[in-house]
């Protein structure tokens, strides 16, 4: 089994993510489809930018049996398992905390998508999955239980959010979509805000100067 060139592409993709402020130091994890049996996952703690395709595990998707790599497999492999499992369409499996989607899943609602471009990458609407410890088996359960088959993003409650797609290069767009779409509906939330409080505008418009910047 030759993976040197979808580990290779795990290196490229963290370092893009980092690149576009999605990653930070080791925040954040990836997993990508080797074939049906196996999948490419990031190393655990280990800093994106020093990552080598040596460091990137890869394991058996049925059991996550660790067949090659050096390095401990990320604490999300779990997760992303689960989403490779029940959906054989995708090819790319993406956790990050950015920082604007984030906070949006800090809130704990769900985010419906206009019609356009973005619903087409990221579905109609983006579920918040309640919270679990980080790589957790109940995290991975409850996020089992919101997969779909039309829905490409998802906010966890107080731990960031999952992006996934049937490429590699179209969950990178899901990322930036969902984090678009999530400035500007947290703008829009703002804004209505100040309208009823206009007490709190200043500090309101701090927020919305450092969404802007």
């Amino acid at each position: 089994m030759n993976t040197q060139n979808i580990r290779q592409t795990v290196v490229e993709l963290c370092v893009e993510l980092s690149r576009r402020g999605h990653f930070s130091g080791t925040g954040g994890n990836i997993a990508l489809r080797i074939d049906a049996a196996h999948i490419a996952v990031t190393p655990s703690a280990t800093d994106y930018l020093t990552m080598t395709a040596a460091d990137v595990c890869v394991l058996r998707l049925a059991d996550l049996q660790q067949v090659e790599g050096e390095r401990t497999p990320s604490v999300e492999s779990g997760l992303h398992a689960r989403v490779l499992r029940a959906r054989p369409d995708v090819q790319a499996s993406i956790h990050t905390h950015q920082p604007v989607a984030s906070a949006c899943a800090l809130l704990g609602q769900a985010l419906t998508v206009p019609a356009g471009p973005m619903q087409r990458s990221l579905g109609r609407r983006i579920p918040v999955v309640g919270y679990a410890p980080s790589g957790s088996g109940w995290l991975s359960s409850r996020l089992a239980r919101a997969l779909r088959p039309d829905t490409n993003a998802y906010l966890m409650l107080n731990h960031g959010v999952l992006c996934c797609a049937a490429t590699t290069w179209a969950a990178l767009q899901a990322v930036e979509d969902l984090e678009a779409l999530s400035k500007t509906l947290l703008l829009h939330a703002i804004s209505a805000r100040a309208e009823r409080e206009p007490l709190a505008q200043p500090a309101l418009q701090r927020i919305v100067d450092a969404l802007a910047a």
